[in-house]
């Protein structure tokens, strides 16, 4: 059997290190590539990802200056090269250059400027977003006003943290205090980004957003509409993205906002093709819509799993954006996977439930038995 996949290994392992210890002993006079290693490595043993980088941190830490100027200024030198400014999407960066944010926000808070000079020059190794948000906290008016000025920065990695950094809900991350609606002032600078990795960034914010305060967000979207300082294709993909949860729940507004109708004139059939299945096996199902008119349609399937209370608990999936015409019914068929062993959630033998949705409205529900 495939040795499962474990990605705190994949991340932080001897060849990692060494990476990282050759960066530091390069940049930093007098930095011991081999005592950093001979503590770090063995130390790996036993920690989940997250502590994994406070390890890290503190096996560096030690070789580093007490007082945070100079640290910082050791902390700048060992950075490798900034990641490839030329790219749009998909270069995160690789998270042992973590490391200054975390002693960035140890350190630093009492010499904030020099604190987000060093994050300015992290962000463009590996994203920041953890390390900026204590610094909102304490620090807010100042704080703020770096991230006026860096959403306009040449640097994408950059622009991106201004929206990153301030999510309501940034999976993870530390909560910020500041007004959430603050920082809607940047994403109507970075909505026109050329760059998808800031755009999706700021789709996602207003997605968390749109969780507490969905016309703010939809205001907005239409006054992004109205500007048109972004693209339609890009546009319309961010409109989708920001309102996705919305969608999901059947938000009236949202719909209409993207054009279609939460009381749309569709019916829909469902047949189960594995009313019983393994765990690790896929769910099979059919489902057949039907509409006396032209409808655009959003069809969502949600999955109502049992808990270890065995409780069900649903979590909706995207299927098909279609047009369904009127007198030809469009049938689709899906197949889910139910992977045993998840590292986000466990399944339970038992009966479960399958539940169609057509523009966030349930219109069928059928169950099905895992075994």
């Amino acid at each position: 059997m495939a040795e499962k996949f474990s990605l705190k290994d994949h991340l932080f392992n001897p060849e990692t290190l060494g990476q990282l210890a050759t960066e530091f002993a390069s940049g930093v006079p007098g930095f011991k590539a081999n005592t950093f290693l001979k503590t770090a490595v063995p130390g790996l043993q036993g920690r989940e990802l997250l502590d994994r980088l406070e390890w890290i941190a503190d096996c560096i830490e030690r070789q580093l200056a007490d007082d945070f100027p100079t640290m910082a200024d050791q902390l700048q030198a060992a950075m490798p090269a900034g990641l490839d400014p030329s790219l749009r999407d998909d270069d995160f960066g690789h998270f042992i250059h973590a490391v200054p944010g975390i002693l960035t926000v140890r350190h630093g808070m009492n010499h904030v400027e020099r604190a987000l000079d060093l994050l300015y020059a992290a962000t463009q190794r590996f994203s920041m977003e953890f390390y900026i948000r204590p610094f909102l906290n304490a620090h807010p008016d100042i704080t703020l006003a770096r991230l006026h000025d860096w959403a306009r920065d040449e640097n994408y990695h950059v622009r991106r943290l201004v929206s990153e950094g301030t999510r309501p809900r940034l999976p993870w991350a530390k909560k910020i205090d500041i007004d959430p609606m603050l920082p809607l002032q940047y994403l109507d600078i970075l909505h026109a980004d050329e760059a998808r990795f800031v755009t999706r960034s700021v789709a996602n914010h207003l997605n968390d957003i749109s969780k507490f305060a969905p016309d703010a967000v939809i205001d907005r979207l239409e006054n992004w509409q109205s500007a048109a300082r972004q693209s339609a294709k890009e546009l319309t993909w961010m409109r989708r993205h920001a309102l996705r949860t919305l969608i999901k729940a059947g938000h009236p507004r949202a719909l209409t906002h993207l054009g279609y109708r939460s009381d749309a004139d569709v019916s829909a059939d469902l047949k189960i093709i594995t009313p019983s299945v393994k765990i690790g096996d896929a769910l099979e199902f059919e489902v057949t819509l039907h509409s006396p008119t032209q409808e655009p349609v959003i069809l969502d399937y949600a999955l109502h799993l049992k808990k270890s209370d065995g409780i069900l608990s649903p979590k909706v999936f995207k299927m098909k954006d279609i047009i369904v015409q009127p007198g030809k019914p469009v049938t689709l068929k899906k197949k889910h996977k139910l992977k045993a062993g998840a590292s986000t959630f466990t399944l339970y033998p038992g009966v479960q439930s399958i539940a169609i949705q057509v523009n966030g409205n349930v219109l069928k529900q059928a169950d099905f038995e895992l075994i």
